[in-house]
C-alpha cells in the first residue's frame, strides 16, 4: 500500500475554524481592554482638570472667571478627551462657587458608565452622602453626541 502524506481538507478547516475563534476572543478581549483604558484615562483627566482649577482659582471667592483655553493651558494639557470629545469647564450659573466639567463625545454605554460613576469629590457626591454620583447626563443621543455633567465646589 502506498501511504499518503500531508492533511485532508477536514483537518485543515478544523485549524482554521479554531484560528477563527481564538482570534474572534482576542479581538473582544482587547476592544475591552482599550475602552477600560479610556475610562481611566478620562477619570485621571477630570482630577488634574480640577485640581489645576483649584490651584489656579482657589484664591477667588468664586469661579465666575474660569476660562477653558487660560485653565487648560496653565495645567498643561489638552482639552480633547479619548474618545473624540472635549472638555469643557464652566461656571454653574446658580453658584459662582461652582464650576462643572463637562465630557463630550461619548457613547451611550460610556455616559451610562460616568453617570454612575462615583466622583468622589463633586458637589452631588459630597450633598448626598456617597448615595448618589455626582454626574448628570442624558445618555439617550447617538454614539459620540452624549455629554456628562460634574459639578465641584462648594
Amino acid at each position: 500500500m502506498k501511504q499518503e502524506s500531508g492533511r485532508s481538507m477536514i483537518e485543515m478547516l478544523g485549524v482554521l475554524a479554531i484560528m477563527g475563534v481564538i482570534t474572534v476572543g482576542a479581538t473582544l478581549l482587547i476592544s475591552r481592554t482599550m475602552n477600560i483604558q479610556k475610562r481611566n484615562t478620562v477619570n485621571e483627566e477630570v482630577i488634574q482638570i480640577v485640581t489645576g482649577v483649584r490651584q489656579l482659582l482657589g484664591e477667588y471667592d468664586d469661579f465666575s472667571n474660569i476660562n477653558n483655553s487660560t485653565i487648560f493651558g496653565a495645567i498643561g494639557m489638552s482639552d480633547k478627551n479619548p474618545y473624540g470629545g472635549k472638555y469643557e469647564l464652566a461656571v454653574d450659573s446658580a453658584n459662582y462657587r461652582q464650576f462643572v466639567v463637562s465630557i463630550s463625545g461619548l457613547t451611550q454605554s460610556d455616559c451610562e458608565y460616568f453617570v454612575t460613576k462615583a466622583w468622589a469629590d463633586s458637589v452631588g457626591y459630597t450633598l448626598s452622602e456617597g448615595r448618589e454620583s455626582g454626574a448628570v447626563g442624558n445618555c439617550k443621543s447617538p454614539n459620540g453626541q452624549n455629554v456628562v455633567s460634574i459639578t465641584y465646589g462648594e
